[in-house]
């Protein structure tokens, strides 16, 4: 299998993370973390669940992952996730020292990329736009049910 193609069925499972959470009412984001191949956690936004602002897919991949390995540090580690981090969870990549982030939509509003030149680790390798459009699509279908148009 060719890199864009492992990077694809990883970023198709952090699809199936986010229908979940947009099953469950949450913002439809989701995140998986791949070691040497395999995918070692999955998760979904969380945060009307557990009423937490921290609850996003990312944080919660991260701490699923981390407690797999038995260790705080993902350095071989992939974090494949739909939508372009936010600040805070760039942050949390970059003291996990995820090796590699590959995401699929981006977010002008929010995204760490819009706000900072890049948050992370300076060996993480960043690959975007994989499903971008796939991602952004559930995104909004999303907020278009919460947000109807005003006439």
């Amino acid at each position: 299998m060719t890199p864009e193609e492992i990077d694809t069925l990883m970023m198709q499972a952090a699809l199936r993370e986010a229908q979940a959470a947009d099953e469950a009412d949450e913002v439809p984001i989701g995140a998986v973390v791949a070691c040497r191949g395999r995918i070692i956690a999955r998760a979904h936004n969380l945060t009307e669940t557990l009423r937490d602002v921290t609850a996003h897919a990312e944080m919660q991949a991260i701490t699923s992952a981390a407690a797999f390995l038995g260790g705080k540090y993902l350095t071989d580690c992939t974090l494949y996730v739909t939508l372009e981090p936010c600040v805070m969870c760039a942050g949390a990549i970059a003291w996990a020292q995820v090796a590699r982030v590959v995401y699929g939509a981006p977010d002008p509003k929010r995204g760490c990329f819009s706000v900072l030149k890049s948050p992370f680790h300076p060996r993480t390798e960043v690959t975007s736009g994989v499903l971008a459009e796939e991602c952004a699509a559930l995104m909004t279908d999303f907020f278009k049910t919460k947000r109807p148009a005003k006439l």
